[in-house]
């Protein structure tokens, strides 16, 4: 049987990745929380050689699409949703976020356990997830047009805006394409198939 795909560290390539709030609380139906988002973002994207191509926030989850430097796409979801988490806590203290059973780590839990990254192969995938993400309050019905939502990088993907947050217009780091071919021919020696 040949291994998923989704949740690879894979260097050189942009990265899909949906986080969703634990029960789909709409905790970011609150501003504050919103903004808590952005800054935890940008700080990890600086202190975490990464490259931000598109973004939403939804009420109950958010999904992205990135590059980080290093590949290590299990890591940067992991230091995002685990600074987030601690920041939301911090300026929500919503109780619905409380552990019946605390586990050693924590008394609260923000997201749910597991999280979706996956490695965009083409052109095409990567413009398909791209007008997802931004056509995803448009869905919701929370808009009717993706350049009215807030919570979006479909302004500063479409115009010289850099609100809410700056995203990168190059997708690229210089050494991608080595490090993405030696990345696929060391997943498929393992048996992997980008076709799972």
């Amino acid at each position: 049987m040949t291994k998923k795909w989704t949740n690879l560290n894979l260097p050189g390539a942009l990265h899909y990745l949906t986080g969703n709030v634990r029960h789909r609380i709409p905790i970011f139906n609150q501003e504050k929380c919103c903004l808590a988002f952005i800054e935890v973002c940008t700080n990890l994207l600086r202190n975490w050689p990464s490259k931000l191509i598109v973004f939403v926030i939804m009420p109950d989850h958010f999904h992205l699409i990135v590059n980080p430097r290093d590949g290590n796409i299990q890591g940067f979801a992991g230091a995002l949703k685990s600074l987030l988490a601690a920041r939301i806590i911090e300026i929500t203290n919503d109780n619905r976020f409380k552990l019946k059973t605390p586990d050693k780590d924590s008394i609260h839990q923000v997201w749910q356990d597991s999280f979706k990254a996956m490695p965009l192969w083409s052109l095409w995938m990567i413009w398909q997830k791209i007008n997802y993400i931004h056509a995803n309050p448009v869905r919701a019905r929370l808009v009717k047009s993706a350049k009215d939502y807030p919570w979006t990088s479909f302004r500063a993907f479409y115009s010289d805006s850099n609100e809410p947050m700056t995203i990168d217009q190059d997708w690229w780091w210089p050494d991608d394409p080595e490090k993405l071919l030696n990345a696929l021919q060391k997943k498929r020696r393992a048996g992997a198939s980008p076709s799972s």
